[in-house]
């Protein structure tokens, strides 16, 4: 594990250890119990996937999330078309 996934990871659990003890105060009402919850969750996610969150979440940004759906649908439509034989070719 590198340097920046312990990082990470630590991140999410301090992220985790904070919400909770802020969600066991009770000092906010049900708005910041939900709000600690919501901590709590992206902490347990941090802690369990460290780095590739960040990746995740940067592929999502620039678009590239979508990118081997399109490459798949490209080779599909390839696929459906008919390949145009030599002897269809128009001779001059």
């Amino acid at each position: 594990m590198r340097r920046r996934d312990r990082a990470w990871r630590a991140a999410g659990a301090a992220l985790l250890t904070f919400s909770c003890v802020a969600g066991r105060m009770d000092v906010g009402g049900p708005v910041a119990v939900l709000a600690a919850f919501a901590g709590a969750v992206l902490g347990v996610i941090l802690l369990v996937n460290g780095h590739h969150v960040q990746t995740a979440m940067r592929a999502e940004r620039r678009g590239h999330a979508l990118t081997a759906e399109v490459i798949h649908a490209a080779r599909l439509r390839r696929r459906a078309r008919p390949a145009p034989r030599p002897d269809d070719a128009r001779q001059p």
